[in-house]
């Protein structure tokens, strides 16, 4: 680096104090670093508990910025994090980098990080996260560019401190009066990162805003979507967000229930109720007095269910099973479902007066493939994950893997994307990959079914030839595998994501049709 190494820093003030959204003044600070110390990359983290979150970056791959680094994983990270100083990591240094092969470079193969600098952070005498500088070539960062750093700290805390002010103004201007019992938009975040919603797409920040203004409310919330959007994810962002987020949530699967013990599973039941019943149980309702009930798959609930389910929608009560009294309940009802509710009430399957009673509000969840560039950054979460779980160095998409990833139009949403990157690593691996490698996945890895990628249109006779040519390659299984998880998909199209009709159009029981879709990871 030429002339002095200090930067300009009217410009940062005048840049600080410019009118920018928190994650626009975050990214800009990032830009610039990159661009005064010449190097690879530029990546502001925040801690979250144990994990650091990317909050801007500049320099790395897109799905970088989905990835959460655990600490403890991380030897580097951990080192700055533990000091008030800049840390250096040298060319030679034995520690593993977190960012080796995910560097967006010119150039097609992966590179590891050469050197590496980085400075934590502190807001109000508090941990936030860490600033992390990396180059490709050896000797960028010597003791000139050090004392810059630590200079530079000083102004990256004013910038997330304007940040985290200005998110909670908007917080402030955004919640209503009930709201003050809920965390706030700055408040820290839960301790289990797998809880996140990850995503910055406007279909995805558009459900947020509404679903912030409706958490404070006590009404019923009816989440809509397709199978493997989350709608588990978002009714605990709902509970989490809301006044009762101090008291239990209690997830309900109304379809594993068995109908003939439903009744009894959710309102409980006294001692002698029906045989076997040898003393007073409180059901899955009172479990969660003063907190959140979610009816996950609701249209699954038998109607005598239904019916006293919508006697506690009504009255707050509930009468156990063989009691002579109803108990008074405080709950507030989250309800889910992937099916066409309308339908069945219009065929009797599903009470009107309950259906009206959770569809208070309903929300529709978008499916993936109206999420854009979300489908890399979860593909990044999932990625960190898998590095982690199977301890690899570094675990990749390569760009034409990105690219088929997105074109892909995710039939099974969230959940596909993440058991596709789950049985990509795993194939790296059972191939040869070597855990200490930069481990990149392929688009042949990633098993997409080629009659969904990309068009909706037939394969020609000599393609699917190939096809069967290719799948027969590997081991029987697999290629049993392709083909079962190819005719879900197909039955599942022809008929709307209804579960019910697919497995009668496959000639198969439907129960047996949902355990199959989740070892074959349609689940």
């Amino acid at each position: 680096m030429h002339g002095h190494v200090y930067p300009d820093r009217p410009a940062l003030l005048a840049d600080l104090a410019a009118p920018h959204p928190p994650a626009e003044r975050l990214q800009r600070l990032a830009s610039q670093l990159r661009a005064h110390f010449h190097c690879g990359a530029v990546v502001l983290l925040r801690l979250e508990e144990e994990h650091l979150r990317p909050m801007a970056m500049d320099g790395l791959v897109p799905e970088a910025l989905g990835r959460r680094f655990a600490v403890r994983q991380h030897p580097r990270l951990a080192a700055i994090l533990a000091r008030r100083e800049v840390v250096c990591f040298d060319h030679d240094s034995t520690l593993p980098d977190p960012y080796d092969g995910l560097l967006d470079t010119l150039v097609g193969a992966p590179l590891p990080v050469h050197d590496c600098m980085g400075v934590a952070l502190w807001v109000e005498e508090r941990p936030w996260g860490v600033l992390t500088l990396d180059a490709l070539r050896t000797g960028t960062f010597g003791a000139p560019e050090r004392a810059a750093l630590a200079h530079c700290a000083r102004l990256a805390e004013a910038a997330v401190r304007m940040a985290q002010l200005e998110r909670e103004v908007q917080a402030l201007r955004l919640a209503p009066p009930a709201r003050a019992a809920a965390p706030a938009e700055g408040a820290a975040p839960a301790a289990d990162p797998d809880a996140e919603i990850v995503g910055q797409s406007p279909a995805l920040t558009q459900l947020l805003h509404e679903l912030r203004v409706v958490a404070s409310s006590a009404l019923p919330v009816l989440l809509l979507g397709e199978t493997g959007v989350g709608k588990e994810l978002f009714a605990r962002w709902l509970h989490r967000h809301s006044p009762r987020h101090g008291k239990p949530l209690v997830h309900v699967n109304c379809a594993a229930l068995p109908e003939t013990l439903a009744e009894s599973e959710l309102f409980g039941h006294v001692r002698g109720a029906f045989s076997g019943a040898m003393a007073d149980r409180p059901g899955r309702i009172e479990a969660a007095e003063g907190g959140t009930l979610f009816l996950d798959e609701v249209g699954e609930l038998p109607l005598a269910v239904q019916a006293k389910l919508l006697r506690t929608l009504q009255n707050g009560e509930i009468q156990r099973l063989g009691a002579d009294r109803p108990r008074r309940v405080d709950v507030r009802v989250l309800a889910a479902t992937n099916r066409p509710l309308r339908e069945q009430v219009a065929s009797g399957a599903f009470r009107a007066d309950l259906y009206h009673r959770l569809s208070v509000y309903p929300v529709p969840i978008p499916p993936l493939r109206e999420r854009g560039a979300d489908t890399l950054l979860l593909a990044g979460r999932f990625l960190e994950l898998n590095r982690a779980r199977l301890g690899l160095r570094s675990l990749r998409l390569s760009a034409a893997a990105q690219a088929a990833l997105q074109r892909y139009p995710w039939p099974g949403n969230v959940r596909e994307l993440e058991h596709v990157i789950s049985r990509a690593a795993l194939k790296a691996l059972s191939r040869g990959a070597g855990r200490n490698d930069i481990v990149t996945l392929e688009p042949a890895l990633l098993d997409l079914d080629p009659d969904l990628h990309g068009t909706s249109a037939a394969p020609q006779p000599a393609q699917a030839a190939s096809d069967a040519s290719h799948a027969a390659e590997g081991p029987l299984r697999d290629a049993v595998d392709a083909c079962q998880r190819t005719a879900i998909r197909a039955a599942l199209a022809r008929h709307d994501g209804n579960w019910a009709r697919a497995a009668r159009a496959l000639e198969v029981d439907a129960s047996n049709l949902h355990k199959l879709a989740r070892r074959l990871g349609l689940k």
